[in-house]
């Protein structure tokens, strides 16, 4: 879900022409909870113009917002790596650091594929040998 939200991120700013706090709000009407709320909370949130920037907005409320959500290590701090700091004015350079964290996502996503992949090997394996091991006892 992590890269869905990059990747419409990167969308709305590349062909919308949007700003940050109105891709959140595009975001929110397409995404489910809780996701939404938190992405409809950071719209208000700099619409009302209480003096913290976009990046301290957004990263206070996602991490709210992923503080229940079964991540891995990491990956809460890998999505809001581009929020951090004092950010990109420009499109291009909001581009180009969402880039780079899709790209880290999607290296960790394969990874964990992976790693899944061979669990269910070992699992099926051992569910062989001990199938053999009990025909062997009974014997």
């Amino acid at each position: 879900m992590l890269i869905s939200i990059i990747e419409m991120l990167m969308s709305e700013i590349r062909y919308g022409k949007a700003t940050l706090p109105e891709c959140c709000l595009h975001l929110s009407k397409r995404l489910g909870q809780p996701y939404s709320e938190a992405l409809m909370d950071i719209y208000e949130e700099m619409n009302t113009d209480v003096g913290a920037s976009f990046q301290e907005t957004f990263c206070r409320r996602m991490e709210n917002c992923m503080k229940e959500l079964p991540l891995k290590e990491g990956d809460q701090e890998t999505f809001l790596q581009p929020f951090h700091g004092q950010g990109f004015q420009d499109g291009a350079m909001q581009l180009k650091s969402l880039e780079q964290v899709l790209s880290q996502l999607s290296d960790r996503l394969e990874g964990q594929e992976r790693e899944r992949h061979e669990k269910c090997r070992m699992a099926i394996g051992l569910g062989a040998m001990s199938g053999l091991l009990i025909l062997i006892v009974l014997l």
